[in-house]
């Protein structure tokens, strides 16, 4: 198989990107006003609330072939992580009444080699990765149009959003029944699945050395596990109490894989919501993500994780730079909308160099 290589032309920037970027920060930012009015302090204007705070160990597979051997996994080695799970809007919603796409996001740690600009010095690499294969808009100026209809609704009741959570899961489950998904319903008519359950994506292009790909995380020991599916929350912070049951009796792992990107017409990557066909270039192993049992839920993990860390797209190997116009409004929005958050909460950001800062 024939993959593409990767070069600048692969990305097309718009003339006006920056001020695009500026209004998603703006709008974001608006939302951010609102929850932190809400709940007394700022909380994240994406993936706000926590199910699982995580450490464990990403290991690369020995025995690669040269296209996959790139960056990050270009040698058959282990990294300690950090991994945040979260559901995806930037408010701390009822898990029993409005369920959303999840996320996770994997701070990699004792990564070296060159950094994006704005991550120079610091030895890690961050995968803020969402359930769902594609993203909800194909570039960041649709994104700013959808984003600012969902920040309309962040002031409104939270009985309205259970309301369309629930016609949302239903029409979801027709499509579903018929092989089809829509991903503007999953934003909030996301099924009841287990989060371990899951399978998490970057969605969007990244840059994969030599190449161009989509990485994708997907569960091996949960995978199909009746025990925990169909899975219905317990309580308003049902996602967590289960994420937190879980590992009280096992571990889990993921297995990482990557898909390549073998011709942009038809694996585009300034159109973010299109799937790329796995007919044509299967999502390839190349690591495996394990984390042990653990409380994965502690005050000192919540102060430490919560308050302190900013996971960021742009926090990345130069290796693995993320691509696309939403990826590259994404590295601008975390950035600016997590330093806020710490700066207005009164905490002081940090960037570990060594998994014994996480708390046990």
């Amino acid at each position: 198989m024939t993959y593409l290589h990767y070069s600048a032309s692969v990305e097309t920037i718009d003339p006006d990107e920056d001020e695009t970027f500026r209004k998603i920060i703006d709008v974001m930012a608006g939302g951010g006003r609102i929850t932190r009015e809400r709940y007394g302090q700022s909380v994240r204007t994406s993936h706000a609330k926590t199910h699982g705070l995580l450490k464990g160990e990403l290991r690369v597979l020995d025995g690669l072939p040269p296209e996959l051997r790139q960056g990050l996994f270009a040698e058959p080695k282990a990294y300690p992580v950090i991994v945040r799970l979260a559901h995806v809007p930037g408010e701390l919603l009822d898990d029993r009444r409005v369920s959303t796409p999840r996320g996770m996001a994997i701070k990699v740690l004792g990564v070296e080699g060159p950094k994006l600009p704005a991550h120079q010095g610091q030895v890690t690499h961050d995968f803020v990765l969402d359930t769902g294969k594609v993203f909800n808009a194909p570039t960041a100026k649709v994104f700013l149009g959808a984003i600012t209809a969902t920040e309309v609704a962040t002031p409104m009741p939270e009985g309205v959003k259970g309301a369309v959570s629930m016609a949302s899961r239903a029409t979801n489950a027709v499509l579903n029944a018929v092989g089809l998904n829509s991903a503007n319903l999953d934003f909030y008519g996301h099924p009841f699945n287990h989060p371990l359950t899951e399978s998490y994506f970057t969605q969007c292009a990244v840059r994969y050395g030599d190449y161009v790909a989509k990485i994708g995380f997907f569960p091996v020991t949960y995978a199909g596990d009746a025990l925990v599916q169909p899975f219905e929350p317990k309580d308003e912070n049902g996602l967590r109490t289960t994420v937190v049951e879980a590992f009280r009796v096992r571990g889990t792992e993921f297995e990482v894989r990557v898909q390549l990107c073998t011709d942009l017409d038809r694996m585009p990557v300034e159109n973010a919501s299109t799937e790329w066909p796995e007919d044509e270039s299967p999502y390839l192993p190349v690591a495996r993500l394990t984390l042990p049992p653990q409380d994965a839920f502690t005050a000192a993990r919540q102060s430490f994780v919560d308050e302190d860390l900013l996971f960021c797209p742009a926090h990345a190997l130069a290796a693995h730079r993320p691509l696309g116009s939403i990826m590259r409004a994404r590295m601008k929005a975390y950035e600016a909308l997590g330093t806020a958050r710490i700066r207005e909460n009164g905490r002081t950001r940090r960037e570990p160099r060594s998994i014994e800062e996480m708390p046990a």
